[in-house]
Order: C-alpha cells, then structure tokens, then sequence
C-alpha cells in the first residue's frame, strides 16, 4: 500500500503549499486549482484557509537532510573538513556571515535555526493568525481555535530554536508592513532572556489549557503531522529546562550578564529547577503509562526509527518525511561507507572514542570500573545492548533488511587482508575514528532514489522522562525515588535491558548519572550541542582533542601476531571553544538594517 501523509508537495502562486490529505487513502484528487486563487479567496474556506497554514507546517526544518548535523558541533561525532562545524570547531564563527550552508561557512550552528529564516517563519505564522482572525465569520470556532493553536505552537517552535542559540530575541507577534507600520512597528529591540522565556512558555502554556489540540495523532488519523497539546507541553518542558540550567540561572552564567540581560535570567532562581519538573510531571502524569497511557516507551528501541513503526508511542512530535516527493535523505551522509565493496554514504556519522566509552557493560556498570570486566584489549565484549544496537565497531556484523545478507565492518588497519572501511587519516570519506553509527539508519530501503519516508522525530517521551530526572534531582537536596523512577524506565525496558541505577546516590552522583544517560540515550538526535551549552561544560569537553579507536596487528606483514587496541588523537582535528561561543552571533547584516538589535557578547 502506498504512504500518504497530511502534508504534501504541490505548487502555489511560488509558494511551496501542502494538502491535506488522509494518511492512508490510496487516491487523492484534487478537485479545484489552487494556483489560480485569489488573496481572497485563500481565506474564503477552512480548506483553502488550510493551505497557507500548510505552508508554515512546510518550514520545520528537516533534520535528518542535511550532512551536517549539530551532533558534528559537539565531542561525539567527527564529521568531514568540508562542513561549517569543522570551522566552527577550529574557534571560527564570524558575525560577517549570513547562511545557512552546511558548506565550509563560518556562520556556526545555524543551519536550522538563522535570524532570517526565523523571521520568515514567523511572519507566516503571524499573517495566518491574522488573517482567519479577519475573516472569522468564514470558519466554525472549532476549527478557528484549533488551528489558532497549530499556529501559535508553530511560532513558538520556531523562536524556541533561535532562542538556544542567540538568548534574548525580537519579539514579533504580527506581519510587518513597511508601508504601514511606524518605524517604532519595524524596528524591534530585543526583548531579555526572560522575557523572551516566558513569551514562549506563555504561549505553549496557553495551548495546553486550551485544550484546543488532540493529544496525540496516530498513523492513520488524518491529521497526522499537526501540532499535538503532546508537542506543546514537551517543548515547554524542555524550555524551562533549558532556562533553568547553570548557562543561564547561575550567579555566574555562560557569558557575563550585562544590563539587558540578553543571555541569562537577571536574578538566578533555583525554583525554577522545580517548575520545569513540574511541567514534565505533569506530562508524565497526564498522558503516561500512570495516566492516560497515550504516550509511553516504546520497545525495541533498535526498531523505535523504522517507518513501520512511525507514531508509535513514544513519538511525540515528529517532521513528517514521504518518500518520492518529501524522502528522508539522512542514510545519504553516513552510517559504513563501503557495503559489500560498494561506495554507499559520505560517512559522516562517526562515533569518536569519548562517546563510545559512555556506554556501560551489559552489568551496568562504566568501563571505568574496575569491577565492569572490561577488557581494553578486547573492548567491544559485554558491552550494553544500546552499544550493539547503534555502533558499527571494527568486526561488527551489519545488517539492514534491505540487504542480501550480513557484512562484516574491518575498520582495523590490515596489511594483509584491506578493508575499504580501513580507519582513514587523511581526506577520503572514510571515517577517522574507527567508528560509524547505524543509530536512526532506514533498515528497510537502500540509499538512493528517495525511498525512504520515515519521518524525523523532534520529541520522545524518553526524553521527557529525562527532563524530569534531570529537572526534579537539580530542584531537591538529594534525589527521590521519581529521580529513579523515570532513569530506571529507560534503562530498563525491553531491548535496552541494564539494570536500574545503584540507590543511595548524592545529587551530585545523580546528575552525573543522569548526564550519562541522556548522552548515550539521545545521541545523534541533536542534542548534545544544547546540553553541553546549557549545563556550561562546553568549554571543558569541546577544548580536548577527540579520538579515535586504531588497531594494528603486532605482526602486520602475516597477521601472526595478536591485533592491538589503541586509543589515539584524531589527526587533522582541531578543539577550541571559546567563551563566546556559547552563543551565536547576530548576523551583522541584520544589524545594519535595524540599529536598534545589539550583537551578542564577543562578537561586538
């Protein structure tokens, strides 16, 4: 049977536009000519009304589709020298620059969320709203408040983006006219940290009491891909505790607070550790396994990223993808770059050695231990499931369904017998560390012709349960027995399998352990770049030379010997980081335009 989704490629007066269309309808006719529709006549109809609105659910931003992702930003992933985050890395990021290539820029971590495409979100959203408020009379109220509501959780998905990145933001809440508005109208200051803070939760708050939006859309609901009350209450969770962290609620916060306070609160408030666990809970409560059981974890998680398993319920809020016309091309960049002698993806996505030590024993216990078993010299026996599900290792057997059978991935450096995924020191796509994820790979089709539909998840309830540990351990003296309850889910559902975590820990045991388990459960969903910005480490973590895993045969010539396990710098890599760079620049371009934005801290 065919895929459709609710959001479609088809053409509009220059616009990309979608319809909606039901997720598992075989047929789709399109019975009037949208191109020929007058400004009018746009807002005449919900379902012509609609159609704008798609255009704004067109620009969330697809992930998965470009080869540099922010996981290439931080000390988990190596990716190639070509890319913006192998500058970025190099301590280079430069005010001069406004783009969004993923191509040798200077411009950081922007390629998802620029000044500019903000806006241009933003003021789609803002003339949507603005627009169905004209021509009210046109709509039913139930279908006025609830898309009211996808597009005000819209707005704030797009500025919550912005605001990890710069801080404080020009809030805009209507479509700009230079023809009408006064200069005061166009030419918006940046509002503070706060208060850009609680623009957002304010709105996202505002949703969820509403109660306007379905809590969830399965896969065959023809709505599917819309905003969810889920979506809303995740990513105010998520928000407030990103605001809470040491960068931006400490006495001393990741830049130097100033008079606008643009980049942190004004006054730190631990109590907002509290709220955000709040917020969570509630999640939890609401719509978790206790409550509702709408949203849950989902097992295995080796099976969570196939596209037969697409909202499932752990899925909280995802980017749709179809193949054809809207494919996911995440398989294109990386994951084993030679499959049965054949060239097949660019291999960006490398492990380095300082990720693949987080991941335990199948004992549960840190490599470090003296009591895990580890053995350096035969480092990838015992190891947890989650190790086994997501890494390719040098000797991994690798499998997709699409294949004809298994391959075995060599990454050692073999004179006897070559591998063309041999580790690589100088320029081929080859990776350099001896590594390569399979984590969020398409098992079912092979990388080209656009096959692939699988949708890119922004939110999962694991994470939420995350947030909440993290949330509730920060707000008490020591952690409850919630604290363990949420880690313990996720370490303890079927397909991961460890054993909960050891009780009677401090809190400053609990938050190292919670760090460790949400960098090894959200790898390679981007976002390990926020947490090392947010809980202030960057500085430490991104300043030390990544590495890699290099094997070698003692006895290279005839392989007699015994093959050794070295840990090695990556060569060619580079790690500066500096204070500054916790946040991004305001494009200068943007500045000249409105005198009124001032540059963040550094970049002056």
């Amino acid at each position: 049977m065919i895929k459709f989704k609710t959001i479609r490629n088809i053409s509009f007066i220059g616009l990309i536009l979608f319809s909606s269309i039901s997720c598992n309808q075989e047929d789709y006719l399109e019975t009037q000519d949208k191109t020929r529709l007058t400004e009018a006549q746009m807002w005449e109809t919900e379902s012509t009304a609609d159609l704008y609105l798609n255009t704004c659910y067109n620009e969330l931003v697809a992930k998965g589709n470009q080869p540099d992702n922010l996981d290439s930003y931080t000390d988990d992933n190596d990716a190639g020298y070509y890319y913006t985050s192998f500058n970025w890395k190099k301590g280079i990021v430069n005010k001069n620059t406004n783009t969004e290539n993923v191509w040798g820029q200077q411009s950081g971590p922007t390629n998802d969320a620029s000044w500019e495409g903000t806006y241009r979100k933003v003021r789609k959203c803002n003339t949507f709203m603005e627009k169905i408020t004209e021509n009210k009379a046109n709509y039913t109220e139930a279908w006025y408040n609830k898309r009211m509501d996808e597009a005000r959780f819209l707005r704030a998905f797009f500025y919550s983006e912005l605001f990890y990145r710069l801080g404080g933001l020009s809030i805009v809440t209507k479509p700009q006219d230079r023809k009408t508005d006064s200069e005061a109208e166009m030419y918006i200051a940046r509002s503070s940290f706060e208060e850009t803070f609680n623009f957002i939760t304010s709105e996202l708050g505002d949703i969820v009491e509403n109660a306007y939006l379905p809590v969830k859309y399965g896969k065959s609901d023809a709505n599917c891909g819309r905003a969810t009350l889920g979506a809303a209450l995740a990513l105010k969770g998520y928000v407030e505790l990103f605001a809470a962290s040491p960068a931006y609620n400490s006495a001393d916060p990741a830049v130097p607070r100033t008079a606008d306070n643009l980049w942190s609160f004004a006054t730190p408030d631990p109590a907002r550790w509290a709220t955000a666990a709040a917020t969570n809970k509630q999640f939890i409560d609401t719509w978790g396994p206790a409550g509702t059981g709408t949203y849950g974890l989902f097992s295995p998680m080796s099976q969570f990223w196939h596209e037969a398993n697409e909202y499932n319920s752990e899925v909280i809020w995802d980017r749709q993808h179809v193949a054809s016309t809207m494919a996911n091309t995440f398989d294109t960049y990386g994951g084993p770059v030679w499959i049965f002698g054949t060239y097949y993806t660019w291999g960006n996505y490398c492990p380095t050695q300082e990720l693949v030590d987080q991941y335990q024993m199948a004992n549960g216990l840190n490599i470090t231990d003296p009591a895990s078993g580890y053995d350096p010299q035969n480092p990838y026996v015992g190891r947890e499931k989650r190790f086994y599900d997501f890494i390719v290792y040098d000797g991994a057997t690798y499998q997709q369904d699409w294949m004809p059978g298994p391959d075995v991935i060599y990454t050692r450096i073999d004179k006897v017998h070559p591998s063309k995924n041999q580790i690589d020191f100088g320029s081929d796509d080859v990776g350099n560390t001896g590594y390569y994820f399979k984590k969020r790979l398409d098992n079912a089709h092979p990388r080209g012709g656009n096959q692939d539909g699988r949708n890119y998840v922004y939110y999962r309830y694991s994470e939420v349960l995350l947030n909440y540990a993290e949330a509730q351990n920060e707000a008490l003296a020591a952690p409850d027995q919630s604290v363990y309850d949420a880690i313990n889910a996720i370490r303890t559902r079927p397909g991961t399998d460890l054993p909960p975590v050891a009780a009677g820990l401090t809190k400053d045991q609990m938050r190292e352990v919670i760090r460790h388990e949400r960098r090894v459960e959200l790898v390679l969903e981007n976002k390990r770049l926020f947490d090392i910005w947010r809980w202030k480490i960057a500085m430490d973590v991104m300043n030390v030379k990544p590495h890699c895993m290099v094997i070698r045969n003692s006895s290279p010539d005839d392989n007699s010997g015994v093959w050794v396990y070295n840990v090695e710098e990556i060569t060619g890599r580079f790690s500066v980081f500096t204070q500054k760079m916790y946040f991004n620049p305001i494009p200068q371009a943007i500045i000249d335009r409105n005198p009124k934005i001032k540059q963040n801290w550094g970049y002056e």
